[in-house]
Order: structure tokens, then sequence, then C-alpha cells
């Protein structure tokens, strides 16, 4: 599969789309009109990488729709060198914009089947994360901690509580919470103990879950 001048030109029409939809950040909006989503997807959905649609990948995962992937990046404020957690590397699509926008990403997938695919995958296209984890991404990566943001790809019933603590004070959490449906939610850290708690709008997210051993 390549990236041909018609995928460009629909990239290009899925920009002003998200555009239209209140994507204001110029960086993500590059982002997304650069990086090619259909070699993201399986082929037989080629054609329809560029709709503002979620599709399924393996492991009963989707990926995105890009304006999920846009409102969700927006909302982080990326910056050059950012260190960034991400909880479901899934396709490994977010994980591309973030790298675009020149964050040090740290990602956790736990489906096997998915991170070993999306492992081959980024470096068949050198697509660098600092880390790429196969593991139970509620635990986060204390190690690593703290981040400059955490970017939850999936609907996570309750915020666990490890990624709350392990964001640097004026660090951003972006997380989907709710069961049937998710209200996104943006969590940034004032001091220690004191976070502020912003809910925009309702999403719909395949369900976040955790190891229970």
């Amino acid at each position: 599969m390549k990236d041909t001048h018609k995928h460009r030109g629909m990239r290009n029409k899925l920009v002003e789309l998200l555009e239209a939809k209140g994507i204001q950040d110029k960086k993500v909006l590059n982002a997304i009109r650069t990086i090619p989503r259909h070699l993201f997807l399986d082929s037989s959905f080629e054609d329809h990488a560029y709709q503002d649609k979620a599709f399924p990948i393996s492991a009963e995962q989707t990926i995105s729709q890009p304006y999920t992937v846009a409102f969700q990046t927006e909302l982080l404020q990326v910056k050059p060198n950012d260190k960034i957690l991400e909880i479901g590397t899934g396709s490994g699509y977010q994980t591309a914009v973030l790298l675009h926008l020149k964050a040090r990403v740290y990602t956790i997938e736990r489906q096997l089947e998915l991170f070993k695919k999306t492992r081959l995958f980024f470096n068949k296209m050198h697509y660098r994360p600092k880390k790429m984890i196969f593991g139970d991404g509620y635990k986060g990566l204390p190690e690593e901690a703290p981040f400059d943001s955490i970017i939850v790809t999936a609907g996570a019933p309750e915020v666990p509580k490890p990624l709350m603590s392990q964001l640097k004070v004026g660090g951003r959490l972006v997380i989907p919470v709710g069961t049937d449906e998710q209200v996104m939610t943006l969590f940034v850290r004032k001091s220690e103990k004191e976070f502020e708690k912003k809910e925009l709008g309702a999403f719909r997210f395949v369900p976040l879950l955790e190891d229970k051993n």
C-alpha cells in the first residue's frame, strides 16, 4: 500500500471537515493532513480511511474516528519534547499523531495480538515511541512518571487512580469516562492534591479493560 496523491487529497478534505467541526489547533490538523491513516487500517477498509468514522481493527478493538483523535490531542496542548503516556496503543494512529507533534511517547497496549502487529508496523514505518509496552494501562507506568500529559483511548468506568498520581503538576489527563457512553473528561493537576476537572461532551469508545489478577 502506498500513499498517493488521491490519499493526500482525501486527507485535505478530512481536515476541512475537522475544522468545520471545531478543531482549531493547526499543528494537530497538520498531523492529520500528513499521516497516512489508510496504512493503519486493514486493506479492506482502505477506501473508508478518510471518512470521519471509527473502524474495526484486530482483537475487537477500533481505530478512533479522526475527529476524536484530533479532539483528544487538542486537549493535551502538546509541546515538543512533552513526555506523554498513552493508554491503549491500538492501531498506533494516535501514537503517530503525538510523535508528529514531537512528543516523547510511552504507549501501553493490553491486547497481545494488537501489540505485536502494531510494533511490527511501527518498525516498518519508522515510528519511534520512547517505549511500547505490553501491559495493563490501568496501572500506568510508575517507573517513568511523572508525565506532562496522559491520554486514554478507551472508555474507563472510572478514572484509574494511578494515572492521576503519575501526572506532573500542571499536567493534563484526557480520558473518556463512563460505561455505555463516555464523557470526554480533562483533568489538570493544579497541585499535589488538587485537580481541575472539565467535562467536554459525549463520545463512544471500546472499554478500557483492567487485569484483575
